[in-house]
């Protein structure tokens, strides 16, 4: 029983050990942001496209940026509009049930348009992330690289076209 004892306590501070070593042997993640230069020559590309250039890499980049700052006035915009909207329900008292029908189609509306700019906001910054880290234009489901023409017209894409494909007939 000693044996099992002593067995059992010295692989313990082993598997520790090596687990420790592990993570000293993973190479460490920069928080550093790349320059454009550096990031655009590390992204993925297709075996048949050009590398991403500077500029093309600034242009999908600043393209990000303005659409971002457009959703985010859109999401401030409907924030307003449906507490305002909020703010003038009430009780609903001398209100016919066409008026009470009407705001609360309007309040589920606005919500609708505020739930769908969190969202195209959230994939927008995603993407924005992803030049950072150096995984845009990496395909999210099977790695392999999105293609650079789906992503310039798509830029907040996730998925190459196969995979959206088998995605979309789920």
């Amino acid at each position: 029983m000693a044996t099992t004892k002593k067995a059992t306590s010295s692989t313990a501070p082993a598997t520790r050990t090596t687990a420790r070593a592990a993570a000293k042997k993973a190479p460490a993640r920069s928080t550093a942001k790349k320059s454009t230069a550096e990031a655009a020559s590390s992204l993925a590309v297709k075996s048949d496209e050009e590398p991403w250039t500077t500029a093309e890499l600034a242009e999908v980049r600043d393209e990000l940026n303005q659409y971002a700052d457009r959703l985010r006035h859109e999401l401030h915009d409907a924030e307003e509009e449906l507490a305002g909207l909020m703010r003038d329900a009430g009780d609903g008292a001398g209100n016919d049930q066409a008026d009470v029908g009407s705001t609360t189609f309007e309040r589920d509306h606005e919500m609708s348009l505020a739930n769908n700019a969190r969202e195209m906001l959230a994939q927008t910054e995603r993407a924005l992330a992803r030049i950072d880290d150096g995984s845009y234009g990496v395909c999210e489901s099977c790695g392999q690289p999105i293609g650079k023409m789906r992503v310039m017209a798509f830029p907040r894409a996730t998925l190459c076209l196969s995979c959206k494909q088998r995605e979309e007939r789920r």
